[in-house]
């Protein structure tokens, strides 16, 4: 079977999602488990779009052997320099340059003609190459471009050093047949079409961007690019992990095979939503909670009789798996830490002992701590680590038909504890105004979410919020046995990032 390459633009159009700012170590964390997937290939950021994406890119390619690292970057000589730059110390780097050529986009944004164009990717196709043992180019908006100027376009790129050819759907325009059929035109058109692997790269707005991606698989490219769960752009891309097991149960069908280790799926999408603050609808194909759920009797007495009546996908081939090994607050050390490596992660010596001073403070609030829980304690960990102020001490006095009131206690990284009272028409509003006060912020909450990571009653709360203040928009999680902690913490981690950003601006 032929194989097909899985190229994840997550950490780059995925994080251009609206709400999302990851930060360097929440996109390590996530580029970590990417490489635990199997991806062939990951886009990093695009390293020239500002000092913190040239540091991630350059992180991430310093930390990732097991697939390509690659930026993107305009067909701009700066950017591809930026993007060596940030790519040099890689395994295996690669670029990815693109420039649109539709005539709307050529017409409104570029204000170039095709054969400036067409000059302008010669040159810096060229100039890529000169830098990089592997080039990717696109065509943006290839699917509202004209098909004859599409396929000099492609030409010109291939016989100037591009390596991969993408030809993607920018905005979720097309439909399965003539996507099929764009590719079979420039099989027919494009006389160096054999020198170059082909690639689709998706977008949901239609609602079709996995039927989109397979129907090019059928056509005969080699590589697909998405997201984890599908984020994005607008309606977001197509979703990487349905497009694998449609891959891999309709293997019949399609014939190809891929490097994606399907096992990870799970615990890939659960970190991306996390980190992310994006709630993977529970209806959703693969990952979603009802994805292997039935409530209907017929559907269920067919399950129990038989699991393929109604089940195409079992759960276990996803990384759906019951969590056998129990730790609680008798476990030790050994067992928590071969726990975590089971669970992939790669922790320091000061990683392991604060991950653990935790596990048992945790332990001795909860009968059992579950592979759920174990994740969003590492999460939390690191989003704590991470943020310039950590919450030290909080009392919210509550009283109900009235006014509430907060005080919270905040230590700064050089140690310093700022403190400072607020009241508010609920618990939550007060300790926001009691934190804003204390980091002489003006910001306004865009977003508030709250979801139990675990059942029962001692589950931990897992809390999302978005602010913005002065053009900037930012998100922070927080993780803790108790709500309005969880509140606090997901709420000083937003804040946190903001002031940075403020600061900056200034």
């Amino acid at each position: 079977m032929r194989q097909i390459l899985f190229m994840d633009t997550t950490l780059r159009d995925g994080e251009q999602s609206a709400g999302v700012n990851l930060n360097p170590q929440e996109k390590l964390q996530i580029a970590r488990q990417l490489e635990r997937l199997g991806v062939n290939v990951m886009e990093a950021g695009f390293a020239a779009a500002s000092e913190g994406d040239f540091q991630s890119v350059r992180d991430i390619a310093r930390i990732v052997q097991n697939a390509s690292v690659m930026s993107l970057a305009r067909a701009k000589e700066s950017d591809i320099r930026t993007a060596y730059e940030a790519l040099k110390d890689a395994v295996a780097p690669r670029l990815h340059v693109f420039i649109a050529t539709s005539d709307i986009h050529m017409k409104h944004k570029l204000r170039m003609t095709r054969e400036e164009v067409l000059d302008t990717v010669r040159s810096t196709v060229a100039l890529s190459k000169s830098l990089f043992p592997v080039v990717q180019f696109s065509a943006e908006d290839a699917t509202r471009t004209d098909y004859a100027f599409l396929a000099q376009v492609v030409e010109e790129a291939i016989r100037c050093g591009a390596d991969v050819i993408n030809i993607p759907d920018t905005v979720g325009y097309t439909n399965p047949q003539e996507y099929y059929q764009l590719f079979q035109y420039l099989k027919n058109h494009v006389p160096s079409y054999d020198k170059a692997i082909f690639s689709c790269h998706c977008h949901d707005d239609l609602g079709m961007a996995v039927a989109n991606s397979l129907a090019a698989i059928e056509s005969g490219i080699g590589q697909v690019e998405g997201t984890i769960n599908g984020i994005g752009e607008r309606a977001g891309n197509a979703a990487l992990e349905e497009i694998a097991v449609a891959l891999h149960i309709r293997k019949d069908h399609y014939q190809a095979d891929t490097s994606i280790h399907l096992k990870e799926i799970k615990a890939t999408s659960a970190l991306v939503s996390r980190l992310t603050g994006m709630v993977v609808p529970k209806n959703k194909a693969v990952v979603g909670a009802n994805a292997f759920a039935h409530e209907s009797g017929i559907h269920q007495d067919g399950v129990l009789k038989e699991a393929s009546t109604y089940e195409i996908i079992s759960p276990e081939l996803v990384g759906e798996e019951a969590n056998k090994l129990v730790l609680g607050k008798h476990s030790g050390r050994h067992a928590f830490m071969d726990r975590m490596q089971e669970l992939g992660y790669q922790l320091s010596e000061e990683e392991r002992d604060r991950a653990f001073r935790s596990f048992k403070q945790l332990a001795d609030r909860k009968k059992e701590v579950t592979e759920e829980d174990l994740h969003a304690l590492i999460l939390g960990e690191a989003a704590a680590h991470d943020q310039p102020y950590e919450v030290k001490h909080l009392q919210v006095h509550f009283v109900s038909n009235s006014t509430q009131s907060a005080t919270v206690m905040l230590e700064d990284q050089d140690g310093k504890v700022l403190e400072d009272a607020a009241t508010g028409a609920g618990s939550i509003e007060a300790i926001y105004n009691a934190i804003q006060r204390i980091l002489d912020l003006d910001c306004e909450l865009i977003d508030y979410r709250i979801q139990s990571i675990t059942q029962g009653q001692d589950a931990l709360a897992h809390v999302h919020t978005e602010l913005q203040q002065g053009g900037k928009r930012v998100s922070g999680f927080g993780v803790a046995q108790d709500v309005l902690e969880a509140s606090a913490r997901a709420y000083v981690h937003a804040a946190g990032k903001l002031k940075r950003l403020l600061t900056v601006a200034r």
